[in-house]
């Protein structure tokens, strides 16, 4: 290689390995969603009704919260409009604490859930990542709806890692 060509080279490749925050965002949001449901996917359908105490949600209710909760954050984050729920999970958010949510139904919701987060996210321009939006009590940046949920999600994640254990179920192996 001639002498005069590796400086050009060494500052071309730094250049091409950059990821914007929003290339990060995408990339997590897609792997975090991948792992939920599989996660979710480990657990049997008769599973989907435990609770290790009666003050946890159920499994069921716990993938449901994690989609709902996805669902509003991506919509402020990205000033996309949330999608309708199923009319199964409409039930079930009219009484969290009562109404279950079946196996089917909750990989479903997910699904979506996590579909409709990747389109937002994918969407979004870096003007949008620094738009305050968001009710009042609640007005975060684009960007901070995004980490704060994208937590959320991992928080619950793991709490239901902790439900599969407890029935006896190896959760699928981290991703990053």
């Amino acid at each position: 290689m001639k002498a005069h060509l590796f400086p050009i080279l060494a500052l071309a490749v730094p250049a091409l390995a950059q990821t914007t925050v929003k290339d990060a965002l995408v990339k997590h949001w897609k792997v975090s969603g991948e792992f939920t449901l599989a996660v979710a996917a480990a657990m049997p359908a008769e599973g989907y009704r435990f609770r290790p105490n009666p003050e946890e949600m159920s499994f069921g209710q716990l993938m449901a919260h994690i989609a709902g909760i996805n669902l509003g954050a991506c919509a402020n984050a990205s000033g996309l409009a949330r999608p309708a729920l199923p009319p199964k999970i409409a039930e079930w958010a009219k009484d969290t604490g009562k109404v279950e949510v079946d196996k089917e139904t909750a990989l479903q919701f997910m699904k979506d859930s996590f579909d409709f987060c990747n389109q937002a996210v994918a969407a979004m321009t870096p003007a949008r990542l620094d738009t305050v939006a968001g009710p009042p009590a609640r007005n975060l940046t684009g960007f901070e709806w995004l980490w704060a949920y994208f937590t959320h999600t991992a928080h619950h994640r793991g709490q239901a890692e902790v439900y599969l254990r407890v029935k006896g179920i190896k959760p699928p192996e981290y991703r990053f």
